[in-house]
């Protein structure tokens, strides 16, 4: 029977791209649709829910199409252009190479492979499904004919309820003191999470002498992620500053519910999935204008023009000095949330995939 096979380089739980992949493979299913995931490189984590690349070879089945969920190099790039099924491009963006050269210039080079891979498969693939607006101009700058947009599917909606043990102990830890800010992404240099931290430092030392900050996410570039600390810690804020990486669903909302502010101050965003996730925990949002960022927040968040630590600490400062611009930028996100169609994105990606044309069979 044929299908629709997905194709990942690693497929990671509690990422962006790995959980939009499970939930594509999953509501493909629930339709009746054969669908497997395959990988250049194994998760453990993940390993028993996908094959090698190489093994689609001898499963391949007539009028199948693949899925390619293009986020970074892979050598399955080339041995998917030169497949005859149907191809979609699932776009989410590549980090510039810029972001990651000063520290770790391998992953820089796979980057500079990885623009150029796009630029190769686009005018090969039947579709391309782009995250945003902003990623979709990527897709057509690439070469694609037919582009669509579907935000990122796999967001909770709604969200997780909050691990009620761990909210009740952040709550006692930070109680009586300063504002709580948090920040969700992998700490990758594009992420620019150091700015965050320098920004903490300025509330700290003028208008917030107890502000806290969260840091979840994963050591994306190891060389970064230490960096991270050390210089929290010779700003003297080894206390104040805390990082988190391996949470479940409910303990990431128990630390959006425990938070005063999101703050997201990342140079390079495709879509930003923090951002969906604030929205639906009703919390206020501070950001930088880069990417994909003004379109998904669509007013509903302080929006930056510059990055500034004085001026990020003044507008954190000055929304949570404003209760009544906290309840209109709240409601605003509670709309937006449902514009976005963070919802239903799982069935418009579904529609997407399953409209591609394949010789003798009728869309769906």
């Amino acid at each position: 029977m044929s299908g629709v096979h997905l194709f990942v380089p690693m497929l990671h739980r509690r990422d962006a791209v790995g959980e939009h992949t499970l939930a594509l493979r999953d509501r493909l299913r629930a339709r009746g649709v054969a669908s497997r995931i395959y990988t250049e490189l194994p998760d453990p984590a993940t390993a028993t829910e996908t094959s090698h690349y190489l093994d689609y070879e001898s499963e391949a089945e007539p009028d199948d199409v693949v899925v390619y969920q293009f986020a970074t190099e892979s050598a399955m790039a080339g041995w998917l252009a030169a497949r005859p099924e149907p191809l979609v491009i699932n776009f989410h963006s590549i980090t510039p190479p810029q972001y990651f050269a000063p520290w770790n210039n391998a992953i820089a080079r796979l980057q500079v492979e990885a623009g150029q891979q796009l630029a190769a498969l686009a005018p090969r693939a039947s579709l391309g499904i782009a995250t945003s607006a902003f990623t979709a101009e990527e897709l057509r700058r690439a070469g694609c004919p037919t582009t669509v947009v579907v935000p990122v599917a796999g967001v909770p909606v709604p969200a997780e309820p909050p691990n009620l043990d761990m909210l009740e102990g952040l709550n006692k830890r930070y109680s009586g003191s300063g504002h709580r800010w948090l920040s969700v992404g992998r700490w990758a240099p594009n992420k620019a999470h150091h700015e965050t931290i320098a920004a903490l430092f300025v509330a700290r030392m003028t208008s917030d002498p107890g502000a806290h900050l969260t840091l979840i996410g994963s050591p994306t570039e190891p060389a970064y992620a230490g960096a991270l600390r050390r210089y929290a810690g010779a700003l003297g804020l080894s206390d104040a500053v805390d990082f988190v990486s391996g949470v479940s669903n409910e303990e990431l909302t128990a630390h959006y519910r425990a938070a005063d502010v999101l703050v997201m101050l990342s140079d390079h965003e495709g879509f930003g999935v923090p951002l969906v996730e604030a929205m639906s925990q009703d919390l206020p949002i501070v950001a930088f204008d880069a990417g994909a960022v003004a379109e998904v927040l669509g007013g509903s968040g302080v929006l930056l023009e510059v990055k500034d630590p004085r001026r990020v600490a003044l507008a954190v400062h000055e929304l949570l000095g404003d209760p009544g611009e906290q309840a209109r930028l709240i409601e605003r996100g509670r709309v937006r949330f449902r514009e976005l169609g963070a919802e239903d994105a799982e069935n418009l990606l579904v529609e997407a995939v399953l409209g591609v044309p394949r010789p003798g069979v009728t869309p769906s």
